[in-house]
């Protein structure tokens, strides 16, 4: 029997350190041959203009327990060995890093579409709402169709 997946998540107002988190993945799963991550960043650009911030809310342990369940959900999809997802919430400057997505299999193609599989379930299924701030004023960020086109390519038949 093998021993389930490391899955770690956290929501927090902090920054991250990219090389520390992945190191620590990598620790977390010494039989890994791939580790894939995907790190997100506030543009500088919205659809109304320059934008200098971005306020990121939550509900907090609903969130987190939604994070969890996609990670398990990638977890049980993919023979992945461990996951790590960071986001981060509270006013955050353009440039700054939202988001971390990793995660660590024997082989690349596990881990590169787990990562994909648990972005798009991210940005539809978790319980953030955003809102932009610029020279433009300030608007929340509403669904995107695209986001929910990605996510159904994981939709099994």
């Amino acid at each position: 029997m093998s021993k389930p997946p490391f899955l770690d998540i956290s929501v927090q107002s902090e920054d991250f350190d990219l090389a520390s988190e992945l190191q620590r993945l990598r620790l977390a799963s010494p039989e890994a041959g791939a580790l894939v991550n995907f790190v997100g960043w506030v543009r500088e650009h919205a659809s109304e203009g320059q934008l200098s911030q971005m306020l990121i809310e939550h509900y907090p342990g609903m969130t987190e327990k939604a994070l969890q369940g996609i990670a398990q959900q990638a977890a049980s999809r993919w023979p992945l060995l461990g996951v790590r997802i960071i986001h981060r919430v509270g006013l955050l400057a353009a440039q700054a890093q939202i988001v971390l997505v990793a995660a660590t299999s024997l082989h690349r193609q596990a881990a590169f579409e787990a990562c994909a599989f648990m972005m798009d379930y991210l940005k539809t299924d978790a319980p953030f709402w955003k809102k932009e701030i610029g020279a433009f004023g300030e608007h929340w960020v509403e669904a995107r169709a695209s986001d929910e086109q990605a996510k159904q390519q994981w939709k099994q038949p």
